[in-house]
């Protein structure tokens, strides 16, 4: 079983999944667009939905983001995109040198919320959002503190 991270945009997945794709060196990005399914003739999505991602995934280090746009002929049924804090991604990787390339490249036009640095849970860990929203965590070592904490208790 995995877990995976599937973030909504508002019509501009695609080109999160360009920057994502390129700042992670993806090794496999999947997309589908509204306009390669047949229309239901009765609800057609309007011209400008077409072109929109309706599912996509990429791969990199082992694991796997999936993400969306938010149809704004759906907005009155799904609600309105609210960027916010309720999700993240996390990182997890014991290659420092990959964690500070993926940490570098994801924070052009973002904003680091906290610079990689040694901590009391980590060897390597630090925050950033990115220049879509979406905040990211990295951490070198989380599964070693996790189980040094659970041994204890």
């Amino acid at each position: 079983m995995s877990v995976i991270a599937y973030l909504n945009f508002d019509g501009n997945t695609e080109q999160v999944i360009e920057f994502y794709s390129e700042a992670l060196n993806s090794s496999e990005v999947k997309k589908v667009k509204f306009k390669d399914f047949s229309q239901d003739p009765n609800y057609p999505l309007p011209e400008n939905e077409l072109n929109m991602i309706m599912e996509s995934s990429l791969e990199f280090a082992g694991g796997k983001i999936m993400m969306s746009d938010i149809l704004p002929s759906m907005k009155s049924v799904t609600g309105e995109l609210v960027k916010g804090n309720n999700i993240l991604i996390s990182i997890v990787i014991d290659d420092k040198q990959i964690l500070e390339k993926y940490f570098s490249n994801l924070s052009v036009d973002g904003y680091v919320i906290m610079p990689l640095s040694e901590v009391p849970w980590s060897s390597c860990f630090g925050m950033l959002a990115d220049k879509f929203g979406v905040v990211w965590k990295f951490n070198s070592d989380a599964d070693k503190f996790l189980n040094k904490v659970i041994s204890k208790t």
